[in-house]
């Protein structure tokens, strides 16, 4: 049931939503729908939607249809760890998940999640992914999930781009990449051209702002991707994207029809 997709401007979701508030924010709960039902979460790390299986529901299901076993997963935009224990369970013991993330705050949740849950075929990544190697500013004054790489930020952070680590061997080739990371989706998937002309991951991109989701689009498609809107809407509005390689399209497809 997608208890998040009832609006919590109505009456009925205030009520429902109402009993959450009296959990203490450091509460390990249960995970109750999905396929990490009954991993171990942290009730007060982000949205209850999280521990209550709802979050991004019908993207989920995509996710847990497209992610395979013993596949390569790259989670660009970790966050707490939410899709990071999704593909962690999805690959198994032999496959492995790579998950960036440069907010210390989110840091911590995300490593007592795989701790809670002894993850072991995760790999924490303490960086933000663009299209440079070095050092940037980190805008987090908007919340845990809300947090941007900007040059009116007061957090330094280190900056990678998937090209580098994958041609200097640091990580093998991905066979999907979910990407969210509020407004740097254009320059995380040019500093992956290479990555992604070479080897073709299915993608899962969610994008921010008008300019960047058209950027986004046109990159993808000038490497021979074709996108498919997770949200319901038409291409051009969307806001969350399927890009799966023409060469793997028709698989791709078959797997969630």
């Amino acid at each position: 049931m997608n208890l998040s997709g009832i609006s919590d401007k109505s009456l009925f979701g205030k009520l429902l939503r109402l009993p959450l508030r009296l959990i203490p924010p450091q509460t390990v709960v249960p995970i109750l729908q999905g396929r990490l039902r009954g991993k171990k979460w942290i009730a007060g790390s982000s949205l209850h939607g999280f521990w209550l299986g709802t979050f991004e529901h019908d993207k989920r299901i995509v996710f847990e249809q497209i992610v395979k076993e013993n596949s390569v997963v790259f989670d660009v935009g970790a966050h707490v760890g939410y899709y990071t224990l999704l593909a962690s369970a999805l690959v198994g013991p032999g496959g492995r998940v790579f998950a960036f993330e440069p907010l210390p705050a989110n840091l911590v949740y995300l490593k007592e999640h795989l701790r809670l849950n002894n993850v072991e075929n995760v790999t924490v990544i303490e960086a933000a992914v663009s299209n440079r190697c070095g050092a940037a500013l980190f805008e987090d004054s908007a919340g845990s999930a809300m947090g941007r790489l900007s040059p009116t930020g007061k957090l330094q952070v280190e900056t990678v781009t998937l090209d580098e680590l994958t041609a200097r061997g640091e990580l093998p080739p991905p066979d999907c990449i979910k990407i969210d990371i509020e407004g740097g989706e254009a320059a995380a998937l040019s500093g992956a051209a290479s990555t992604l002309a070479q080897y073709h991951p299915v993608i899962f991109l969610a994008t921010h702002g008008e300019s960047i989701h058209h950027g986004c689009c046109r990159l993808l498609r000038s490497l021979g991707y074709e996108l498919q809107p997770l949200d319901g809407k038409d291409l051009e509005s969307s806001d969350e994207l399927l890009a799966a390689h023409h060469a793997s399209r028709a698989q791709i497809v078959g797997q969630i029809t």
